[in-house]
């Protein structure tokens, strides 16, 4: 039995009902308008590294950043040779969570901006973070966790992960809050994460038999609007917390997510493969060079020569005849069968494509 036919013989099986999918909590399904975070960002300095810091001179912006802050400390350095090798200009981000509070504490990232080689066992000074309106919202400070190491000798370096870039965790404080008052929300917005028509028009079932009244209605495939006069509730928030507990079976598209670069292939139980004839092989080229050496004999008059000799080869994998997938099958029959023949990951990843480019696939293709 050759490799292909042994393929149509296991994905020819008999199409499966698809199973039914499990019950979802509203919470993980949407976000609730005017419920979500916002970015900052901000330019410091991380110093008390070993050496693993900016050099200045091809960073100059980092030694005019430590002077002003040395001189806004009393220290005046103006005009002074003043080239530490401990100091890295970072960039500092962080979200600020919804209904941050001032006080509160949340986590920040640093990455190294000039070419400092590790930020590992280094300290972040005070950082202001600023929104997209301009406005200061919070502080950061504090020792920066790296993600990786490096290690140098005379000739030679190591890196494990990514040494110029770490975490503070709890070092940004919350110094202002957002304006936003969500008590005074009459309707609310439920944006599902996925748009889908028939998940939205589930959630809205749902909620309206949760209260045995219409006080959602579907607007389009990604928003449910909720009156929340008409739920009775003190207030928007007193009705989120009535709902976002309510399960929901969602429905997802068929969709395949392919990665060529780690070879991943994940797919959804809803995707399906028509007929289709499949051929795939591979070439193999060989080219090997053993020139052979030609000397005189003893004593006797001449040079050594060199003779080349080579092999050129080309072979091609058994097995590389037509195939054909027959009747309605799913992708998971299909796969299951490469994988117990041996098939590499890519050279599934090339056979969907093609099976793609023919139309065969009903799903979306997603290639990372």
């Amino acid at each position: 039995m050759t490799r292909l036919f042994a393929l149509v013989m296991m994905a020819a099986i008999s199409w499966a009902s698809a199973a039914v999918p499990s019950d979802v909590r509203l919470k993980d399904l949407v976000e609730f308008d005017g419920v979500r975070g916002n970015d900052l960002i901000g330019y410091g300095l991380v110093v008390g590294l070993n050496g693993t810091g900016d050099g200045l001179r091809n960073a100059p912006f980092t030694e005019e950043m430590m002077a002003n802050i040395l001189e806004r400390l009393g220290v005046n350095v103006s005009g002074e040779q003043f080239r530490p090798k401990n100091v890295a200009a970072v960039l500092v981000t962080g979200v600020l969570p919804p209904f941050a509070r001032a006080g509160s504490k949340v986590d920040v990232t640093v990455s190294a901006i000039g070419d400092a080689k590790s930020l590992l066992g280094g300290t972040l000074i005070m950082t202001p973070l600023t929104a997209a309106d301009g406005d200061i919202y919070a502080v950061a400070q504090g020792t920066v966790i790296a993600g990786g190491i490096s290690a140098d000798a005379d000739a030679a370096r190591v890196v494990h992960g990514v040494p110029t870039s770490g975490v503070v965790p709890a070092g940004g404080r919350i110094e202002q809050e957002v304006a936003f008052d969500f008590t005074e929300l009459s309707r609310l917005r439920l944006a599902l994460r996925t748009p889908d028509f028939t998940t939205a028009a589930r959630i809205e079932r749902a909620v309206n038999a949760q209260y045995r009244r219409a006080v959602a209605v579907m607007l389009d495939a990604g928003t449910v609007e909720l009156d929340i006069s008409a739920t009775g509730a003190r207030s928007a928030a007193h009705a989120l917390s009535q709902i976002e507990n309510i399960t929901v079976a969602p429905e997802r598209k068929a969709r395949v997510v392919v990665d060529q670069r780690s070879g991943t292939i994940v797919m959804g139980e809803d995707v399906r493969i028509s007929r289709v004839a499949v051929a795939q092989g591979n070439l193999t080229l060989t080219i090997e060079e053993a020139p052979l050496v030609v000397q005189p004999s003893p004593f006797g008059e001449g040079e050594t020569v060199v003779v080349p000799r080579s092999r050129v080869g080309i072979e091609q994998e058994a097995g590389t005849g037509l195939a054909e997938v027959a009747g309605e099958t799913s992708l998971a029959d299909v796969i299951t069968g490469l994988n117990a023949l041996g098939v590499a990951p890519n050279d599934m990843i090339d056979i969907l494509k093609s099976i793609r480019a023919a139309g065969a696939l009903h799903a979306e293709f997603v290639v990372n």
